[in-house]
């Protein structure tokens, strides 16, 4: 009878009510995440995942092993391939509940702040695609929880659990350094400054740093060219515009613009603590939101530092109801209730691949989240690829290439291409470019993403060979911006003279 009692406890108790709630949300991305194609970001990582090292020239290198792992478990699976991403938004929700426990939040509380965290866009989006981004925001949310502990226990052994996963995070996305200045912030003005006397937080300092040391040594080792990336990653997006909406992507895509009231109570909750005891996790949100906004970073960058804030707010909303005659309480609670399921619907719509291509739904969502037009052609293209270089003559094809121009079609060629006997795509871009062009270097290339006045300046002889096309019709950067596919002959210089040039980032 104890045991039934503890397994039901364990099944039905809070926690376990948690569990189910991130259960219940991973079995619902597996049978949606497949409805669309790779995005062009996930097949950079299924390439780079081909490559294991201790960095590459676009990220750190967590996620690019993560990859390996699921295209080992799942070959071509899209849902399978995206499992793990998915898997890191749900744990996410339930450390979000277990915040606002350790606030003081009972049942109801934990609840709201899973959901609230569940239904923000970023967590929706990175739900549905294999990217960094999704295991930085979990690293974000439990060092934060981590840190809870800390400050509630006054424990300093807690800085162990932090400082490991600062050095897992900074494995996975190099913003993670941005939270640690907020942290570090937050200790220096805070009463948690005491812990600097403390070994347990230097052994968690250099708990961070001996994780972190490998993708160091292999930053030092390539010029650090990540930096180098970031750089013009960033210039390019302020050029173009798209860190400009900052302010207004707070409220539209980092966090739900239905729960501002709950993340704005939560960080009032936590500036204005009593006993000042949890100020360091204002500290924690603050600083990196201004960093970010200083550097002039995009907005979605941010998403991390919301669910703290929904966790305490959530806590603080479950107080104020207690405070409530039961008719004002189960109508306040109806209110919340019923707008995050109405705001969950409508950001599901627009974050995650549920609108059937060509609908009037799709043209829709797919006006307002470019992403899943990146999301389609990618077999198309290969098969146009394959046609062309299957056409080429027979004394040409042991010295024939294929070059391509972006990530996306190159990665798209080698995830695709082997089905069709092509060879191993090269291009200039982030990584692909340290893998070089091969050994003897093709005679004859076919070209996708490069547009032609370089090929004419670069080669004797490119002729049009093709275009590229998707059964829907649907334009996006493939099809609107360089669908022409090229066979160049007749290199003007050296391979190693060209290579050095070819050099790019995006």
């Amino acid at each position: 009878m104890n045991a039934f009692r503890a397994g039901r406890t364990i099944l039905f108790g809070d926690t376990g009510i948690l569990v189910w709630l991130a259960l219940a949300k991973l079995i619902f991305h597996l049978f949606t995440n497949g409805a669309y194609g790779f995005h062009r970001d996930e097949l950079q990582l299924l390439e780079d995942a081909r490559y294991l090292d201790w960095g590459y020239v676009a990220y750190p290198p967590v996620t690019p092993f993560l990859a390996r792992i699921a295209r080992e478990l799942f070959g071509p699976s899209l849902v399978g391939v995206r499992l793990f991403a998915a898997l890191s938004q749900s744990i996410a929700l339930v450390v979000a509940g277990l915040i606002a426990r350790e606030l003081g939040g009972k049942r109801s509380a934990q609840i709201l702040a899973a959901m609230l965290v569940a239904i923000t866009p970023v967590s929706l989006s990175m739900s549905s695609m294999l990217m960094y981004v999704a295991f930085d925001y979990l690293w974000w949310v439990l060092i934060a929880y981590l840190t809870i502990r800390l400050l509630k226990s006054n424990d300093a052994r807690w800085w162990l659990g932090i400082g490991a996963v600062i050095g897992v995070g900074m494995m996975t996305k190099t913003t993670m350094a941005f939270f640690v200045v907020g942290i570090v912030v937050g200790v220096l003005l805070t009463a948690t400054r005491q812990h600097l006397k403390s070994k347990w937080l230097w052994l968690g300092v250099a708990l961070s740093l001996l994780i972190f040391l490998p993708n160091l040594v292999w930053q030092i080792q390539h010029q650090f060219v990540s930096l180098e990336f970031l750089g013009s990653i960033h210039e390019r997006d302020v050029r173009i515009g798209r860190t400009k909406d900052f302010l207004p992507d707070q409220l539209l895509t980092s966090a739900h613009p239905f729960t501002i009231p709950f993340w704005i109570a939560g960080l009032a909750f936590y500036v204005l603590s009593a006993g000042k005891r949890y100020r360091l996790i204002a500290w924690m949100a603050c600083v990196p939101f201004a960093l970010f906004w200083l550097a002039q970073g995009r907005g979605y960058y941010t998403g991390p530092i919301y669910p703290m804030l929904l966790a305490a707010g959530a806590a603080r909303f479950e107080s104020w109801v207690a405070t409530l005659t039961r008719g004002w309480a189960r109508a306040a609670q109806a209110m919340v209730w019923g707008v995050i399921v109405l705001g969950g619907v409508l950001i599901a719509l627009i974050a995650l691949p549920l609108a059937p291509i060509q609908s009037a739904l799709w043209t829709t969502v797919s006006d307002i989240n470019g992403e899943f037009r990146e999301q389609l052609g990618w077999e198309e293209l290969t098969q146009a690829v394959a046609e062309i270089y299957t056409g080429l003559p027979a004394n040409e094809k042991p010295r024939a290439g294929i070059l391509a121009g972006n990530y996306g079609e190159a990665g798209a060629l080698n995830w695709y291409g082997g089905a069709y006997g092509l060879p191993r795509a090269i291009s200039g871009i982030n990584s692909f470019w340290l893998r070089g062009y091969g050994a003897p270097p093709p005679e004859t290339l076919v070209v996708v993403g490069v547009d032609a006045p370089y090929l004419h300046s670069k080669f004797q002889a490119c002729v049009v060979a093709g275009r590229i096309t998707n059964r829907y019709n649907v334009l996006n950067e493939e099809t609107r911006d360089h669908p022409t596919i090229y066979v160049c002959r007749g290199l003007r210089q050296t391979w190693d003279e060209f290579w050095s040039q070819f050099r790019y980032f995006g």
